[in-house]
């Protein structure tokens, strides 16, 4: 027998139940009225549950005849994936750095390298050349940036040991050294881009280079000199040349740089252009107003004043500047 809790379980069972009823109770009393048709009296108990069931049947019909609308709709809680026996898929961004340390120009070499454990599979690698005060956070932070747009990246140390300059005379002192002797700075280069290359997540022939500053200066020269690189990005680096272009430049050029930065002035940038035109380079050199050297670095204002030079973090720039490396590789390892 139905009880009267699942006959309203829900709208729809409520009302043809109630329906049921009715249609019964009516064969009784049609059943009755042949057998006893002047006999009315002995039957007042059929009557009124005739006249509940009608009063029922319009209550669920006018209150229930249409689905709930999703505000009305009670609400369910669903057990966590993990607690019904399923495995979660990955989601997000997972970066997964690591210390490196490599051997290059007879010189021990401390670099970060980091990747989203999240992506399954290889991808580009990008090399990532620190400012002259050597590997620091900077040039981490930045490795880091580019791991979250999907590629692997290694911040190089292009001082040996992981020297960092707190000061701007040892600083210099450091990146004159290295580009003085540029086989050797190139040595080192090519070491960490083996590495990279090497490493199982990286697909050894989609390698690209951006670097800051003395970097920028750095992966210039190596685009100059026929590194097989799909792509480089200066981000206020030095533009001239400490090796002399031997052929076409074959590797993809961005420059972004400060347009009141006095260490690349306007006459830099033009010699620049002209350089790059003559080798017949695929290049672009965007100069952001406003920006002076260092624009990309949260901590130049600080050693600008420190220090009286023209540095200065610039947020409008340093965000440009992503954009614009962002959409430079995703173009370039294509």
């Amino acid at each position: 027998m139905t009880s009267m809790g699942s006959v309203f379980d829900s709208p729809a069972k409520g009302a043809l139940s109630l329906a049921s009823l009715l249609s019964f109770f009516g064969k009784i009393e049609r059943l009755r009225v042949r057998i006893f048709p002047d006999f009315v009296g002995s039957f007042p108990i059929m009557i009124k549950m005739k006249k509940v069931l009608l009063a029922l049947l319009s209550i669920a019909f006018f209150s229930c005849g249409t689905e709930p609308t999703s505000d009305d709709s009670p609400e369910t809680t669903t057990p966590p994936a993990e607690e019904q026996g399923q495995r979660m898929p990955k989601t997000g961004v997972e970066l997964n750095g690591q210390e490196v340390s490599y051997m290059a120009d007879s010189v021990a070499m401390n670099g970060y390298l980091v990747y989203d454990k999240n992506i399954e599979g290889q991808r580009p690698g990008v090399l990532v050349v620190h400012e002259w005060w050597g590997h620091n956070d900077h040039a981490r932070k930045s490795a880091e940036y580019l791991a979250s747009l999907g590629y692997t990246a290694l911040a190089v140390d292009m001082y040996g040991n992981g020297q960092t300059a707190d000061h701007p005379s040892d600083a210099g002192s450091f990146a004159g050294a290295v580009m003085s002797d540029f086989d050797g700075a190139t040595a080192r280069f090519l070491e960490a881009k083996k590495l990279l290359e090497d490493h199982p997540t990286v697909k050894n022939d989609r390698i690209g280079a951006v670097g800051y500053c003395f970097g920028g200066g750095v992966v210039l020269n190596m685009a100059r000199q026929g590194v097989d690189l799909d792509g480089v990005v200066s981000i206020h680096g030095s533009l001239g040349a400490a090796v002399e272009a031997t052929d076409t430049i074959q590797t993809k050029i961005l420059v972004l740089t400060g347009e009141d930065d006095p260490f690349v002035p306007g006459s830099a940038r033009d010699a620049f252009t002209s350089e790059m035109t003559t080798n017949g380079a695929d290049f672009e050199l965007i100069a952001y107003p406003g920006a002076v050297h260092a624009f990309s670095n949260p901590e130049a204002t600080a050693k600008g004043e420190a220090f009286d030079l023209p540095l200065a973090y610039n947020a409008e720039a340093d965000s440009l500047s992503k954009q614009e490396m962002k959409s430079f590789f995703s173009m370039s390892f294509e």
